[in-house]
Parts: structure tokens; sequence; C-alpha cells
């Protein structure tokens, strides 16, 4: 089943169960998801999905922080439940062990000099790896552990 299947079989289940959340996360979704395709004139597969999954729910975290400072906590209690039925169509994500090991090995299989000037060759090397895997916050983070 594919992805955009699984949203519209889980988005008729919330209707049918009556589970308000998750049915506008999952009608959201699929409306970004929508949107996509007509701007871009594609149809997306799976993995052009969990791209927009991905940035939807980096956004909901972004804006996370700035409820907090407001005082929102009843934004946050929505935006962490949102979160968290997003992150179930996506991938498993990588833990930052598993991110650093993945550092490790690219920079010795391109024999990339582990010095801070590379940051950006070793980013632009790891990054199509952990694509849909982990942030890119955390890749930065353990990049920056490893180099000198």
């Amino acid at each position: 089943m594919s992805l955009k299947d699984k949203l519209s079989a889980d988005f008729k289940e919330a209707l049918k169960t009556k589970d308000t959340t998750r049915k506008n996360v999952v009608n959201m979704a699929r409306a970004a998801i929508k949107q996509y395709e007509v701007d871009h004139r594609e149809e997306l597969d799976d993995a052009g999905i969990i791209e927009v999954l991905t940035k939807q729910v980096k956004m909901r975290k972004d804006a996370l922080a700035d409820f907090e400072k407001a005082g929102r906590t009843d934004l946050l209690e929505v935006y962490k439940a949102e979160i968290e039925i997003l992150q179930t169509y996506l991938p498993a994500q990588l833990t930052e062990a598993e991110v650093v090991d993945l550092v490790k090995k690219a920079i010795e299989d391109n024999g990339i000099e582990p010095v801070k000037k590379n940051m950006g060759l070793v980013m632009k090397t790891v990054m199509p790896l952990v694509k849909g895997k982990a942030d890119g916050g955390v890749v930065k983070k353990a990049v920056d552990s490893i180099l000198e």
C-alpha cells in the first residue's frame, strides 16, 4: 500500500472513529501533498510524500519554540500531538550514535580530511544518506563533534 493510500485509509478511519485530531492532521497532510503536486505538476511517489511530511514536521517543531516563549501551552500540546501523528508516516529516525557512525564512515570512504573547513563537503556527502531518516540539526551536531 502506498503512503498516499495509507493516508486516505487513515482519514476514512479517523472519520469513522470520530478521532478529530487524527482526521485534521491527516487531512492537512493530504492537502500539503496535493498542493505540492498542483504547484509542481507532478505526482509524488512515497519518497516525495515523505519529503513533504518531513517539512510539515519541521514546521511544527520550529513553531514549538515560539509557542513556548509566548506561553501558549494549549498550542504546544496540539502541535506535539500533530508531530506524533505525522511521524507515524515517516521512516524510523536514526539515533545520534547511528548518525555519528554514518558521518565517520562517509569521511573515511570519501577520503575527506576531518577538519572544520570541510564541514560543507561532509554535510553534502552525508545528507543524501540520511534523507528522511535524520534531522539536519542532528547531522550538523554529529559532524561538528567529529571535525577538529
